[in-house]
């Protein structure tokens, strides 16, 4: 198989607090969001992980199914269960809570790897989380990236830090190793505030493009992104939105400056783009419901 786009890493099935007592059933893991996302503006994408034989992951393949991405080389575990987890609203913003230990996708290792999808691709995408669930899962990574680099194939990383999965020093190690190997780096400012020990965006997207990334996007929430790629540096406005569940804007981010990327080769449109989308995406509830298509985006960049 051939895809644009090639995720590697922990899809999960979501449930999402819609009122107190109300939980609504969704889906979210940053890697399958990116995949929705890109192949929702016209790219087409893959995902390679490792599900629980169970009906959440069942309602997983079904949702990539109708989202077109290709699921043709995931995994179904006999025996570890498919990862959850659950978002909750409060006047300070949501918050997560995840059951997800011992899942199928943090049983992934590099033998399991399909190298030859790796070395068609056209970007490999992964993330902090993908190797932060397991130390298997953190070799799985690192083997992915050192397979696609020596295919020629471009990498592009999310570090994605979530501290409720491993400790700050751990997280930083591994994720500024893998850093040095990618090409796309897609840092939060947030995150990347705690990984680095940087404050000023330029200096955070200058630290980036000195580990090795030849392109940096750095997102900087409602104030748009910063984008590096050469000798340009360039801010990318954000588009007003009318905030209600900010849950997966990121992963939305990526995959729709990956997909756009890779239309146009320019990673500033692409930005211009993506951060559209993301507005578009956090308008309404849920990590891949409210993920845009792009006559969407389209339609709102010309207004």
């Amino acid at each position: 198989m051939t895809a644009d786009i090639l995720c590697l890493g922990e899809p999960l099935v979501e449930f999402n607090e819609a009122e107190p007592g109300l939980w609504c059933e969704g889906f979210g893991g940053d890697v399958s969001n990116v995949a929705v996302a890109a192949r929702r503006q016209g790219a087409s994408s893959a995902i390679v992980t490792r599900l629980g034989n169970d009906g959440f992951g069942d309602a997983l393949m079904e949702l990539w199914r109708r989202e077109d991405v290709d699921a043709s080389l995931v995994e179904r575990d006999p025996v570890a269960q498919t990862g959850l987890y659950f978002v909750r609203h409060g006047p300070e913003g949501h918050s997560f809570e995840y059951r997800r230990a011992g899942s199928a996708a943090a049983r992934m290792t590099p033998a399991q790897l399909p190298l030859d999808a790796i070395r068609n691709a056209r970007i490999l995408h992964l993330s902090g989380i993908t190797q932060a669930i397991s130390a298997d899962a953190r070799a799985t990574g690192f083997a992915a990236i050192d397979a696609a680099r020596e295919a020629g194939v471009r990498v592009s990383y999310d570090p994605n830090l979530r501290l409720s999965l491993w400790p700050l020093e751990e997280a930083r190690e591994t994720i500024h190793r893998a850093m040095e190997r990618v090409d796309i780096a897609l840092p939060g400012l947030e995150d990347a505030r705690l990984l680095t020990g940087l404050d000023d965006p330029k200096e955070i997207v200058e630290f980036y493009r000195g580990l090795g990334a030849s392109t940096v996007a750095l997102t900087l929430g409602a104030d748009g992104a910063l984008v590096a790629h050469g000798d340009h540096i360039e801010t990318i406005p954000s588009r007003p939105a009318r905030l209600v569940d900010a849950t997966g804007a990121g992963d939305c981010f990526d995959g729709a400056f990956l997909a756009r990327l890779l239309q146009t080769e320019d990673p500033w449109e692409a930005a211009r783009y993506a951060v559209v989308a993301a507005a578009l995406s956090v308008e309404s509830r849920g990590a891949v419901a409210p993920i845009p298509t792009s006559d969407r985006v389209l339609a709102a960049l010309s207004n």
